[in-house]
């Protein structure tokens, strides 16, 4: 099969360190080549693939671009990679966009199915307005439970797949290390603070490998730095491969899996190949 995958321009797929969205649709396209389809991905300049890759900036734009550039410049360079997807469609099976709605107004005016995965928050105001305009849209959710805000919309939902990750990078350890982990990055929907309230509460040191973006540099400042002089928290900042790895043999695994889904509280844990992991 003739598979378009569309990522983010912010980080590099693979990328190299934070970067949720860009590692997923990093195992997801090397897995598909793997397997003998003929794919092209379509992602910045610095990206690492066995696939076919067409660069669509020169480079990852989180770590070069400001603020500012980062909410000016930045969605017109994603559409500018939507019309290019777009006047190539015909070379494709099947477009798998992993940049939320960039591609919806375009692909009434393609033949080849486009399909959308929905790696982030649905409780934003711009959803239900697009969800509406837009509601035969093929939808992707990475968990059930992430549909809930939009219940009501009824969105056009083709199927539910949960982020997988290739298990033998992942070595298994039995014994559980002495620290709680806060892994991903720092941001108010996060809620590092928590991380942090657990940490005090328990008397368990908690080391925390998060990025910090532009957009939630004010938030840091302000009301979690204070919270990082603890004695019981080590901010260890961005965590590359090697070190995420070094980390996880951690008691306590706690991700930054936006909580913002549902207004009542929920709590789940879940074993990993690596040990468990807690999130909200």
């Amino acid at each position: 099969m003739r598979i378009a995958q569309v990522a983010p321009m912010y980080e590099a797929v693979p990328p190299h360190k934070y970067g949720g969205t860009e590692r997923v649709v990093s195992y997801l396209t090397e897995e598909l080549v793997r397997r003998g389809h003929d794919v092209t991905l379509f992602a910045s300049g610095d990206s690492r693939t066995r696939a076919k890759l067409v660069p669509t900036s020169a480079a990852a734009l989180r770590e070069r671009f400001t603020l500012q550039e980062m909410r000016e410049v930045a969605p017109p360079l994603h559409l500018a990679m939507i019309g290019e997807v777009m006047q190539r469609a015909d070379e494709f099976d099947v477009i798998h966009s992993h940049v939320d709605y960039f591609p919806w107004a375009f692909a009434p005016f393609v033949r080849t199915p486009l399909i959308t995965t929905m790696h982030g928050r649905l409780d934003v105001a711009y959803w239900p307005p697009l969800i509406e305009r837009f509601p035969k849209t093929p939808l992707v959710s990475i968990s059930h439970h992430q549909r809930a805000p939009l219940a009501a919309l009824h969105p056009h939902w083709a199927g539910t797949v949960y982020n997988g990750i290739p298990v033998s990078e992942f070595p298994f350890s039995a014994k559980p290390g002495d620290y709680f982990l806060f892994l991903g990055r720092i941001a108010a929907e996060k809620r590092p603070d928590w991380a942090v309230e657990i940490a005090r509460r328990t008397g368990i040191k908690l080391k925390v490998a998060a990025k910090i973006d532009p957009y939630d540099q004010e938030y840091y400042d302000r009301e979690i730095k204070h919270l990082f002089d603890d004695p019981l928290v080590e901010f260890l900042g961005e965590a590359d491969e090697e070190e995420k790895r070094k980390l996880w043999p951690a008691r306590m695994r706690c991700s930054s899996r936006s909580i913002g889904l549902s207004h009542s509280a929920w709590y789940r844990s879940r074993r990993w190949p690596v040990g468990r992991q807690c999130w909200r």
